[in-house]
């Protein structure tokens, strides 16, 4: 069972749809430069970014954009987001998440209590980036089946090395 876990660490790469309206951002071209295959489409919702190998999508937004959109605005758009992808990820993003920020967040979280959408908040685009390449490999096919694995591994070991364990087994041996 060992030596089907844990194998080598390569380099992960994977394709990432985005909508165009990313194409010259910042978060596009973090993404190029780890050399992930990119894909720009017009029939996306603005401002999402989705990982179809893992499953997962995510729809940037910035604070400020909120306030000039209009929280019903752009609650729309976030609804049509959920709908169409199962595990949804909004990205607010803010230099500073002060109080006006904190009570966007937690308004937006009250009105989609229940939904399949979580709330992430992010300070700039490379914490942004890293964020949404750490949640994509971790649910991508092999990586999620290795950590499993591992995760597997380790409560066997656990559970072999416990006093309490071997404490059981031997009042079952004198017992029987």
């Amino acid at each position: 069972m060992a030596e089907s876990c844990g194998q080598e660490q390569t380099r992960w790469i994977t394709t990432v749809i985005m909508s165009t309206a990313l194409q010259d951002h910042e978060i596009s071209t973090a993404l190029q430069r780890q050399q992930h295959r990119l894909r720009y489409s017009e029939s996306v919702e603005t401002g999402s970014v989705i990982f179809p190998l893992s499953g997962i999508a995510f729809i940037l937004s910035d604070t400020q954009d909120l306030l000039r959109t209009g929280e019903e605005e752009f609650s729309k758009r976030i609804q049509k987001f959920i709908n169409i992808h199962r595990n949804s990820f909004l990205v607010l993003s803010a230099a500073l998440h002060g109080p006006e920020e904190w009570s966007i967040m937690f308004s937006i979280q009250r009105r989609f209590l229940g939904s399949n959408l979580r709330v992430i908040p992010v300070h700039n685009p490379a914490e942004t980036v890293k964020l949404m390449l750490t949640m994509a490999k971790v649910t991508s096919k092999p990586q999620a089946d290795d950590t499993r694995c591992k995760i597997e591994m380790t409560k066997a070991q656990i559970i072999e090395k416990s006093p309490v364990w071997k404490m059981l087994q031997e009042y079952q041996s004198h017992h029987n």
